[in-house]
């Protein structure tokens, strides 16, 4: 029998090529997904990459006893991969109650449910924000987690903390955290990608949706960060780089290899790039001059993160292979092909 594994914000985009990946290396998948932020052609175009069309629940987690329900029809599953959150920095700041309640409360009773039938592994969802402002870069495991800037990035870091005080008190559970830093790119059929409701708050679409004429031009929000062209430093990372790493951080728990029962490992490739730098190679992927326009720093946004990953290179086995060019590219795709109508 395949292992079930259940991947809670299946259909959103890091989500969706995770599940991609696992059906690849032979896994069952549940999805469970509100989708409030993604749409539900995504499971037929997973079913036309794949072949399989995973199983998939309709469900807002923040339904405690729905959420229960769920999780004991599938009580066989072997792990839960947590997706499901909110996740514009910018909004964050503005409706901090909105991130509070829907990223704690999803999360919370997604644990309690796992547990009370028995599925004792997870893996989570978090994010390079937890680090704060560095003071070190790169960054590694070892650098002190600080209040983030904005409520999206607080919860992360209040969810770590959940995670480690419930692995101090339950023997049999699991749990590896993924820090991850700015993913890009879409799957090589161009069929999955990224697709932000509304006006992007991440760089990639954001680039891509002005240069196909949906936005008149780019925001690049600050030149006055100390940074060598003023605008923010980032470390890109492959979507489907990023979806390998979680794949094998399932099988890391199935295979009872990690070494505590709370594992930690940053995703990124280790280089950063200004914004500047990405609407260059955006430039030079696609032969097209970007209308963009330098305006006022965005509330929550830090001058530089960028990753140190050899944790997770000695302990996963895992890097990332993808270059700046080939993401942008692969996202370029995508938006030309979901613009003409093609999908």
């Amino acid at each position: 029998m395949k292992n079930k594994i259940i991947v809670t914000g299946g259909c959103g985009y890091i989500g969706s090529h995770t599940v991609i990946e696992l059906i690849d290396n032979n896994f069952e998948v549940v999805i469970i997904d509100d989708l409030s932020n993604s749409s539900k052609k995504t499971l037929d175009r997973i079913h036309q990459i794949t072949g399989v069309k995973p199983i998939f629940v309709e469900l807002d987690l923040k339904d405690a006893s729905k959420t229960s329900m769920v999780f004991s029809e599938h009580k066989d599953a072997k792990a839960v991969i947590h997706f499901a959150a909110s996740k514009a920095v910018g909004e964050s700041v503005k409706n901090p109650l909105k991130y509070y309640k829907n990223n704690l409360y999803s999360l919370l009773n997604t644990l309690s449910a796992q547990i009370e039938n028995g599925i004792n592994n997870f893996i989570f969802s978090s994010s390079a924000t937890v680090y704060g402002t560095p003071e070190v870069l790169p960054i590694t495991e070892e650098n002190k987690t600080q209040r983030p800037f904005s409520a999206y990035g607080n919860t992360k870091k209040i969810a770590e903390e959940i995670l480690e005080d419930l692995i101090n008190s339950n023997d049999s559970f699991s749990a590896i955290s993924l820090r991850y830093f700015n993913p890009i790119g879409a799957h090589e059929s161009g069929l999955i990608g990224e697709l932000p409701s509304g006006i992007p708050n991440n760089l990639m679409p954001y680039i891509t949706q002005t240069a196909v004429g949906l936005r008149e031009k780019l925001m690049v929000y600050g030149n006055d960060y100390p940074t060598p062209d003023g605008t923010p430093i980032r470390d890109y990372i492959h979507v489907l780089d990023l979806a390998n790493a979680h794949v094998i951080a399932v099988k890391r728990l199935l295979l009872q290899k990690q070494e505590t029962a709370l594992e930690t490992f940053n995703l990124g490739t280790g280089k950063g790039f200004s914004v500047l730098d990405v609407i260059k190679s955006f430039e030079e992927v696609s032969g097209i001059n970007l209308n963009y326009e330098i305006v006022e720093r965005r509330p929550g946004d830090v001058p530089q993160l960028f990753a140190s990953t050899d944790l997770a290179k000695l302990k996963l086995g895992w890097s990332a292979n993808k270059t700046l060019n080939e993401m942008i590219s692969s996202s370029w795709q995508w938006e030309k092909k979901l613009r003409d109508g093609n999908l």
